[in-house]
């Protein structure tokens, strides 16, 4: 089982960017070499509500800290305080829509640039529509691409994403709703195209086979909410919040449209009571998330996860775990 390696959010860690409480923390690596990790509903306090609500907001670490616990070196936004990121108000109308926020689901480097992809709710587990933004000075500043989806696209099925790019020219993507009750679908898109909502194809099966192009058929049932794809040590790994089962699992797979029911899978951190924490032996009260750290190794995989006490606003952070990634057949 996982043990925790240090809060990366909270009092005492990131009051000098403005961040009391927060949530989330999906991270990858700019081109300029700094961590970009990029955060959910953000409050100056240490909680959820009062003052500087915004999101989703950046910070940038130090790489060589990844696997000893992130230090931040910064954020994006004006001085020190990190700032909203993207541009809009809360609780205002976007496309004649009533929108309470923005929330990024991953971030990813494919070249020069670094690719944000986010949910636009009506409020927690309502999605109108998903988007990408791309930032050309390593997440500093953020504009958006033009690339939206729907949020009924294939079922509600294709809101909460992460992606990947992969050595063969692809950015593959696996994704499931945010009402966390449903299982994972897998697309993919050359890297070029990211950008493109026709370029992108789904992984399905027909005529009694799988193949690209098809419909995209559900990969892996459960009741799923946060997700990260990483490539790591030569393989895939697939970080998921399990919230059927109170738990996240790590996937290791050979590639993406590898059979995920076969698959090498671990728990590496469990959900319990708030009178049953245990952190040193992954045992953690209202747990989600689970982002994997760049530069983690199969045997020393990082992850970023998230609690939120929803009956008293705190704790309302995101940790560091560490665990081990389960061994490939």
């Amino acid at each position: 089982m996982g043990r925790k390696v240090k809060d990366l959010t909270g009092p005492g860690v990131t009051d000098r960017f403005g961040v009391g409480g927060t949530d989330l923390g999906a991270t990858t690596v700019a081109p300029d070499g700094r961590l970009v990790s990029v955060f959910g509903d953000t409050f100056e306090q240490a909680g959820v509500g009062g003052p500087g609500w915004r999101s989703p907001v950046v910070l940038f670490g130090d790489p060589a800290t990844a696997r000893s616990g992130i230090e931040w070196t910064g954020s994006a936004g004006p001085g020190d305080y990190a700032a909203q990121a993207v541009r809009y108000q809360h609780d205002s109308l976007i496309r004649w829509r009533r929108v309470s926020t923005i929330l990024p689901t991953d971030v990813i480097a494919v070249g020069d640039a670094l690719y944000l992809h986010v949910m636009v709710c009506r409020r927690l587990g309502e999605v109108h529509w998903t988007e990408v933004y791309r930032s050309l000075d390593n997440g500093e500043t953020w504009e958006h691409t033009g690339a939206r989806w729907p949020g009924d696209l294939h079922g509600g099925l294709f809101q909460m994403l992460t992606w990947a790019p992969g050595d063969d020219g692809y950015v593959y993507a696996f994704s499931t709703g945010f009402r966390r009750d449903a299982g994972l679908l897998l697309h993919r898109v050359p890297a070029g195209r990211l950008t493109d909502p026709s370029a992108w194809e789904g992984w399905g099966f027909r005529d009694d086979q799988w193949a690209w192009g098809n419909p995209p058929t559900v990969a892996l049932t459960g009741a799923y909410g946060e997700l990260s794809l990483r490539p790591v040590d030569g393989r895939w790994l697939l970080s998921l919040f399990d919230a059927g089962n109170y738990r996240i699992d790590v996937l290791n797979l050979d590639v993406p449209t590898a059979n995920l029911y076969e698959a090498p899978r671990d728990t590496v951190l469990r959900g319990s009571g708030w009178d049953d924490e245990d952190h040193a032996d992954g045992r953690v009260a209202q747990l989600y998330g689970g982002y994997v750290v760049p530069g983690s190794t199969m045997d020393n995989l990082h992850l970023i996860v998230s609690q939120w006490h929803t009956g008293r606003n705190w704790p309302y952070r995101a940790m560091q775990f560490a665990c081990q990634a389960p061994a490939p057949r």
